[in-house]
C-alpha cells in the first residue's frame, strides 16, 4: 500500500475531517487530494520531485500531503516555527519546485496559498502512476535539528510511513473513533500516530490549528473525542482546566514526543479515572519503535516492541548487553537522510541497525525505560533542540569568545535551553541584545531561556568545554 492510498480504507459517507467548522467526508476527501492533485500535476510536479509545506494544521495541509504523494513527489513538511534562514535552508537543500504556504514567506522561492489551492480553476487530469510503482520509493523528507548545524532530511518510503501506521494498530482504534489532531502535523510523531492511523482505521479526524488549551478542552467535550495523541505539557495544561465530564468520551490517551513524568500521569489518572499510554520514537524511524498497547498501560514506561521489527541494547562496544543503547531494524526505518551518506552510515550501520543514541532497559514483561542520551538532545515541549546548532549561531555574535548551551528542568516545558558564555578580553555582550540576535536566526523554540556569563568557562583536560561541570556548577548555585 501507498501512503495516499490509505484514505480508500474509509467509507465514502463516514466523516473523515472535521476542521474549522467543516465536515469532510471521505468521498470528499478523495477529491480534494483529485483537486491538488492535478493543480500539482499542471505546475510541473513529477515523479520525485520535492514540494515542500508550510502550514499550520489544516485539511488542506492533508490534501497536499496525500496529492504529492500520489504523484509519486516528495513532501517536505516545514515547522512554521522556524526562522526564514532555517526554513529557506530546507526549501534549498531539499531543491523544491515551490512551497505551499498559509502565509507569505521571506523567500524568494515560488510559494502558492495553500487555502485557495485547491480551488484555483485547472483543466488538466494528472494520470495515474504506474502500476510498478514501487512501495518503497521516498514519500517525505523530515528534517530533524542538526546534531552539527544544519538540519538532515531523513527520507522516509511509503513503506516506512505505512508500515509504521500498521504497527500502531495497539492503539485499537476503529471507525466510531474521533481522533484529536492538535499537534503541528509537520510532525512525524502527529503525522503518524494521529493522522495517518485515524485513516488507515476509517475513523474521523478532528483537526486543531493552533493549541489553546480552552479551545482543545472545549473540543474534546463537545464532539466527544475518543483519542488524545499528545504530550506532557499539553497533558499537564488541559489537566489542569479540565474537569472530569470533558473527558467521559476519552477512551485512549497517548503520549510522545518527551519523557512523560509520573506527576502528570497521576494527576491525570486521578482526575479523569483514565492512564496514559506512551510511544517512544523519532523521525528515523517514521517514527514510532515502542508503543505502549491500548489496555497495557505502565507508569514509567516509554512502550513494548512493535510487530514486524527487531531491537537490540548494545554497551559502547556493540555486544548486547542489559543497559546500553537501543537499536532498531525493520521497515519502518528511513531510508537515509537526504543528500547526506555520511550522516546515513553514522546513523544506520551496515548491518541495517538504526542506533538511536538513547540508553534503554527492558523488564521481565518487555516493557521498555529510558535510562539517559547519548546525544546533547533537549525536548522542549516534544521539539527536539540540538545544542550545537544554537552554539553555533552564538558564536556568530560578537564579542563571544566561549559557548555551551545545556539542558535545564522546566516544570511545563520539560527542558529549556541554557546558554553560557566567555566574553573576549575587552568585549561587552548585551544578553538582551544576544537573545534578539538569536530570535531573529532561530526557531524561537530553539532560543535558550536563561543566559549567563561566566569568567571562563569549564574545560576537561583535553580542552574540551566541559558542560557537565558547567551544570553540575550552575545546579549548585
Amino acid at each position: 500500500m501507498l501512503v495516499h492510498e490509505i484514505i480508500s480504507r474509509g467509507r465514502d459517507s463516514d466523516i473523515a475531517i472535521i476542521d474549522a467548522g467543516r465536515s469532510i467526508t471521505y468521498a470528499g476527501f478523495a477529491q480534494a487530494v483529485k483537486n491538488f492533485r492535478n493543480r500539482l500535476y499542471a505546475l510541473g510536479v513529477r515523479e520525485g520531485d520535492r514540494v515542500a509545506l508550510f502550514s499550520r494544521n489544516s485539511a488542506e495541509f492533508i490534501f497536499a500531503y496525500m496529492a504529492t504523494a500520489s504523484l509519486g513527489a516528495i513532501i517536505v513538511p516545514i515547522n512554521f516555527q522556524l526562522s526564514s534562514r532555517e526554513t529557506n535552508y530546507i526549501i534549498e537543500n531539499s531543491e523544491a519546485k515551490f512551497v505551499l504556504t498559509y502565509e507569505k514567506l521571506d523567500t524568494n522561492f515560488t510559494q502558492y496559498d495553500i487555502a485557495t489551492f485547491g480551488e484555483m480553476p485547472c483543466d488538466v487530469e494528472a494520470p495515474e502512476l504506474p502500476a510498478d510503482f514501487d512501495e518503497n520509493k521516498p514519500c517525505a523528507i523530515i528534517y530533524t535539528s542538526g546534531t552539527t548545524g544544519n538540519p538532515k532530511g531523513a527520507v522516509l518510503s511509503h513503506k516506512n510511513l505505512v508500515h509504521n501506521t500498521w504497527q500502531c494498530s495497539v492503539f485499537k482504534t476503529h471507525r466510531a473513533c474521533k481522533v484529536l489532531c492538535v499537534l503541528p502535523m509537520y510532525h512525524c510523531y502527529a503525522w503518524t500516530c494521529a493522522v495517518l492511523n485515524t485513516f488507515y482505521c476509517g475513523a474521523e479526524a478532528h483537526v486543531v490549528r493552533m493549541f489553546k488549551p480552552k479551545e482543545v478542552v472545549d473540543v474534546i467535550r463537545e464532539h466527544e473525542i475518543t483519542d488524545l495523541v499528545i504530550v506532557p505539557s499539553i497533558f499537564k495544561l488541559i489537566t489542569a482546566l479540565a474537569k472530569p465530564e470533558d473527558f467521559r468520551s476519552v477512551r485512549f490517551s497517548l503520549s510522545g514526543g518527551a519523557i512523560l513524568p509520573e506527576k502528570i500521569i497521576q494527576d491525570f489518572t486521578e482526575k479523569f479515572g483514565l492512564p496514559i499510554a506512551e510511544v517512544y520514537g523519532l523521525s528515523e524511524a517514521s517514527p514510532a519503535v515502542l508503543i505502549t498497547p491500548c489496555g497495557e498501560e505502565r507508569v514509567g514506561s516509554c512502550g513494548k516492541i512493535l510487530a514486524g521489527e527487531e531491537l537490540r541494547i548494545v554497551d559502547a562496544n556493540g555486544n548486547d548487553a542489559p543497559i546500553g543503547e537501543l537499536l532498531v531494524r525493520g521497515a519502518q526505518v528511513m531510508l537515509g537522510y537526504w543528500k547526506n551518506p555520511a550522516a546515513t552510515a553514522e546513523a544506520i550501520d551496515k548491518d541495517g541497525w538504526l542506533h538511536t543514541g538513547d540508553v534503554m532497559k527492558f523488564d521481565a514483561d518487555g516493557y521498555a525505560y529510558i535510562v539517559s542520551r547519548i546525544k546533547e538532545l533537549i525536548i522542549s515541549m516534544g521539539e527536539n533542540i540540538y545544542p550545537r546548532e544554537v552554539e553555533e549561531i552564538v558564536y556568530e555574535f560578537p564579542g563571544i569568545k566561549a559557548a555551551a548551551v545545556v539542558g535545564v528542568e522546566d516544570k511545563l516545558r520539560g527542558q529549556v535551553g541554557a546558554c553560557f558564555y566567555e566574553v573576549w578580553e575587552g568585549k561587552t555582550v548585551d544578553p538582551r541584545e544576544l537573545k534578539k540576535f538569536l530570535q531573529k536566526n532561530l526557531a524561537l523554540y530553539k532560543v535558550p531561556r536563561e543566559f549567563h556569563e561566566l569568567a571562563e568557562i569549564p574545560r576537561t583536560s583535553t580542552g574540551k568545554i566541559s558542560k557537565r561541570q558547567i551544570l553540575e556548577d550552575f545546579l549548585r548555585s
